[in-house]
């Protein structure tokens, strides 16, 4: 095996020559006891950079194995150590020299949050960073000594100021570890608990800013305290300032209103919810907000495309007899496309709505007496979100937790009513279960057709299509929220629940794995994403790289839920779906087969 030293000469060597010469390093090189992989060179130096990989083995390391005994023990603990790696980037690489991404060293941390990422692997053997490197030139031409004071002092430096357990905060490692790992045994324990999320007494919900997702520094902050009516402690597997358990609000399963004046902090505490079905880092003040991993936000979504989705409990007698069974558009309004979030929601699983009244459509969340007085139920295609939030608990056990501050018509549904004043929570259920006595909403309750029970929908897959140009596969990510698959963009500004551009990059190759291998015509998306989980379970993130080979660098991934590799799916324009063998039998097929044949719809 060559080494550092090695790697030098040839830098050396190549000095000043054209850059597709630096191919020429492509291999592995010993260290002072770890190896340097050169796994992919980049073309040139405005291309994406050089991938490397960084390992040391566990004799160098000496990492603790109690730290990486569990799944998510493990996942915290590379969360760390590629957190570690960044810091000493920081301090150690020189940054940016020359042309393009000449000189710039990074890893993929996250945010906030802790994520399963390739970016660090600790196995029982070493542990191993995965960063990219952009190679020094100048135009097209080599700086071998910028590279080599890159590659064989400055990444040297970087491996034993971070991969080796001697050498980092040991007491802030093993709390990061403990920290996430107390927050998953809250969200197990959510369940038993009859909870659909839980917000620890002393948290930090507010944001730095609308353009940061840190916490808001402590002196500014209004700090959280629960009801004494929703109190709860609930035990951890290790002690936070020096106590067994956490004492917080318990937000039960059913129908929960958040209400209030405006700025008192209702969407403040939403958003807290919704960003809690991950875990975060120690001292995020959002660290002990937990939810239901299978907590949904929904809101209306103009302009969606939405393909073969039975919407008819909230939309149906659409003019001119448009079925609504198997309701296709390329166009939704925003009634239309809250409603097919909803179902594509619970199709995938989702056992908690969120929603937030500023982000919903208006004539879906609700019609008052005096709007059904004029506009009768026969001119009136929706069904409004209020006549279905109680049978969505009752007959599907699906909760609901809803910012709700102009209507009190929600009062009759809700099971709780929790009032943010001054930032502050107060149980008002009583308060508001008597104003409803007192005050009647005499509105008609608007039924419509049935909750659905089985979905049935079967996605084709020759309909996602990754190839762009000479690629078989080309998938691209611009930012957070916007997906090039193939020559195909897809909009997920609407899925507020992805949090990490490397969430979306990942999504993107999903759809690939999944049209590749899950779909055989008779699988429902339901399925499909459940051999999704079961494969991303027993394989990682790695494989989800088209061309990735063992030992390699696959690229930057960071695992998303299932619900937003669904959104995805059903936000694919040239998405194909067909009814499967089963529900295509069910009454009501003909209808929709029908409706299916009619094409999109006009925007509605």
């Amino acid at each position: 095996m060559a080494n550092l030293n090695d790697l030098h000469l040839l830098l050396d060597r190549i000095d000043g020559r054209g850059y597709k010469a630096y191919k020429e390093i492509a291999g592995t090189y010993e260290g002072r006891g770890w190896t340097l992989h050169i796994d992919h060179v980049q073309g040139d130096p405005f291309a994406l950079p050089s991938k490397m990989r960084l390992r040391a083995p566990q004799s160098l390391a000496q990492i603790p194995t109690d730290l990486f005994s569990n799944r998510v023990r493990r996942v915290a603990l590379q969360d760390f150590l590629s957190r570690e790696v960044q810091r000493a980037i920081v301090r150690e690489v020189q940054g940016r020299r020359g042309t393009g991404r000449s000189g710039a060293v990074t890893i993929d941390v996250g945010g906030q949050e802790v994520l399963e990422r390739t970016a660090m692997l600790v196995t029982s053997d070493w542990v191993e960073a995965r960063v990219e490197v952009g190679l020094p030139a100048d135009g097209r031409t080599i700086l071998g000594r910028q590279a080599e004071a890159i590659l064989c002092r400055e990444l040297p430096k970087v491996v034993e100021a971070s991969l080796l357990w001697s050498q980092v905060p040991q007491e802030e490692g093993r709390a990061f570890v403990e920290c996430v790992e107390n927050q998953e045994s809250i969200r197990l324990q959510l369940e038993e608990l009859g909870l659909a999320a839980f917000v620890a007494d002393g948290a930090i919900l507010p944001r730095e800013s609308g353009i940061s997702d840190r916490p808001l520094d402590e002196r500014e902050a209004v700090i959280f305290r629960s009801p004494d009516s929703l109190r709860l402690s609930v035990p951890v597997p290790h002690p936070v300032a020096s106590k067994d358990s956490l004492s917080g609000m318990g937000i039960p399963r059913g129908v929960t209103l958040i209400v209030g004046g405006g700025y008192h902090g209702k969407s403040t505490l939403l958003e807290a919810i919704e960003r809690g079905v991950y875990p975060h880092v120690p001292a995020d003040g959002r660290e002990y907000v937990v939810t239901s991993r299978d907590a949904v936000k929904i809101r209306a979504e103009d302009g969606r495309r939405v393909e073969r989705v039975d919407i008819s409990p909230f939309i149906s007698n659409l003019p001119f007899g448009k079925a609504t069974e198997a309701f296709s558009t390329d166009d939704a309004s925003g009634s239309t496309s809250q409603a097919t979030n909803i179902i594509e929601a619970m199709e995938a699983g989702a056992t908690t709505l969120l929603l937030d009244e500023d982000t919903s459509a208006t004539n879906f969340m609700v019609r008052d007496a005096r709007m059904q007085a004029l506009v009768h139920k026969e001119l009136e295609p929706i069904t409004p979100f209020i006549d279905r939030v109680r049978e969505l608990y009752d007959e599907r056990g699906i909760s609901t937790i809803l910012v709700m501050g102009g209507s009190g018509d929600y009062f009759d549904a809700a099971d709780r009513v929790i009032l943010m004043r001054d930032y502050l929570p107060q149980e008002a259920t009583a308060e508001a279960k008597k104003i409803a006595k007192a005050r009647p909403t005499r509105r008609a309750v608007e039924a419509g057709s049935p909750l659905p029970r089985d979905f049935g929908r079967v996605p084709v897959a020759r309909s996602f299509d990754a190839s762009r140009g000479k690629r078989d596969v080309k998938i691209d990510v611009k930012g957070l929220d916007q997906l090039l698959f193939g020559k195909e963009p897809v909009d997920l500004r609407g899925v507020e629940q992805l949090v990490d551009a490397s969430q979306t990059r990942a999504i993107g190759h999903i759809l690939h794995v999944a049209a590749e291998r899950f779909m055989d015509g008779e699988r429902t998306l339901g399925e499909v994403l459940a051999l999704v989980e079961d494969f991303l379970d027993r394989e990682g993130l790695d494989p989800l790289d088209p061309f990735h080979r063992k030992d390699h660098h696959p690229g930057s991934f960071a695992r998303p839920r299932k619900y937003e590799v669904a959104a995805a799916i059903n936000r694919l324009r040239t998405l194909r779906m067909r009814p499967s063998e089963e529900s295509s039998t069910r009454p009501q097929a003909r209808s929709r087969r029908r409706a299916s044949r009619g094409g999109g719809a006009p925007r509605q």
